[in-house]
């Protein structure tokens, strides 16, 4: 899989009815604290124009799937247990929360837009609490986190190269890289946070700052606010003001069972449905239905597939890119067209493809071939988003 995003946030405030809508998993969701104990995981996709239609072959996607020319890229997902203050202490299940999000490319933090419930995920009646704290407390978790890894044996290996020589920078990599953070994002990170050059003079704040940096190099997130079905829209309009992404996880929910039913046309992301089989629905489900094309119609859509969207392709900054083995026909060996394709970070170069499709193919690499233009490309060749790429390797 490509990449992997983190759904977080406090219990109980509807990330496993936005995770089911997002992967039409069958998760347990429940109106408690902690629902989920164990992580939920499973594959959701986000859209691209799919390059088929430009040879009018159909393409056949190993992965995901494309319909009517647009390809549906699969991003692994992980819905984790619910984050309460003092997580990053154990308190809650915050250790085993923390620790899943370890490999996690970006975070959709999910917050309770109807603001009932409290920091523990408790409930306190619409509008008592105000949904913005969350956000406030679950990024302050996850920063004093991501500190006491840092300061753990901090002040005896900053003692040590400031006897013996070396970089800081390598020195925290090598603290955070089970983090999948680099040397060149801590060396970015350590500028942006303002670090003293005289190690002697490092305190805890400095830790801190640090880790606030690398959290937003490294794992940058957006805020979703569950339940905007139930929401007013003064509640609605406070939200988006801030740059929250509002979202009915219930109704995207009916939306993609419904369709998978075979009940209504619907793909993610589309403003309205179709009916197919209206015999096949009682007044009950029928009422159920219109209701939820009238909040669409009314937003713009659920805003579900908007969200997964923004954090990838605007956060996140990824671009589409399929490699093939026979640039003439975008086939691989076995004739079958366009059959992957890979997010790729923008700014990846044809050499970081070869790497990601193979570490013997990046080891090897000679040079690669842009499909639509047969041009010859060499490593340091910057990828466009729906490149067509093949690699050509001495292995």
């Amino acid at each position: 899989m490509s990449m992997l995003v983190g759904i977080i946030g406090k219990p109980n405030v509807g990330k496993s009815t936005f995770f089911s809508a997002l992967t039409e998993n069958q998760v347990e969701i429940g109106n408690y604290p902690f629902t989920t104990i164990e992580s939920n995981k499973g594959v959701t996709y986000v859209r691209s124009k799919c390059p088929h239609v430009e040879i009018g072959r159909k393409c056949s996607p190993k992965f995901g799937k494309c319909n009517e020319g647009v390809r549906m890229v699969p991003v692994e997902i992980i819905d984790v247990a619910g984050l309460v203050p003092g997580a990053h202490e154990g308190k809650g299940l915050g250790n085993k929360f923390l620790d899943d999000l370890r490999r996690a490319d970006g975070f959709i933090q999910v917050i309770d837009g109807t603001g009932s419930l409290d920091r523990n995920g408790n409930f306190v009646g619409h509008g008592k609490f105000d949904p913005l704290d969350d956000s406030n407390f679950v990024h302050e978790e996850i920063v004093l986190w991501l500190s006491s890894i840092i300061s753990d044996g901090l002040i005896k290996g900053l003692r040590k190269i400031e006897s013996e020589g070396g970089k800081i920078e390598t020195f925290i990599a090598t603290k955070v890289s089970g983090l999948g953070i680099d040397e060149k994002t801590v060396s970015v990170a350590l500028k942006r946070a303002g670090v003293p050059s005289n190690l002697r003079e490092w305190n805890d704040d400095s830790t801190k700052n640090l880790a606030e940096e690398l959290i937003s190099l490294s794992k940058p997130g957006i805020i979703v606010a569950t339940k905007g079905d139930k929401m007013t829209p003064d509640e609605r309009k406070k939200l988006t003001e801030k740059g929250v992404i509002v979202v009915s996880g219930d109704y995207e929910l009916v939306l993609r069972r419904a369709a998978k039913a075979g009940l209504i046309e619907y793909n993610p992301g589309d403003k309205d449905f179709r009916i197919l089989k209206e015999d096949k629905l009682n007044k009950e489900q029928i009422n159920a239905l219109e209701a939820v094309r009238s909040y669409i119609r009314e937003n713009n859509g659920t805003g579900v597939q908007e969200a997964i969207e923004k954090l990838v392709y605007n956060v996140l900054k990824m671009i589409v890119v399929y490699p093939v083995e026979d640039e003439t026909h975008w086939t691989d060996k076995a004739g079958n067209v366009l059959p992957d394709a890979l997010l790729m970070r923008d700014g990846s170069t044809a050499l970081d493809l070869a790497f990601k499709i193979h570490t013997d193919l990046g080891n090897n690499f000679i040079r690669a071939i842009n499909g639509r233009s047969k041009r010859i490309l060499g490593k340091e060749y910057i990828l466009k988003d729906n490149d067509i790429i093949k690699i050509i390797s001495s292995h």
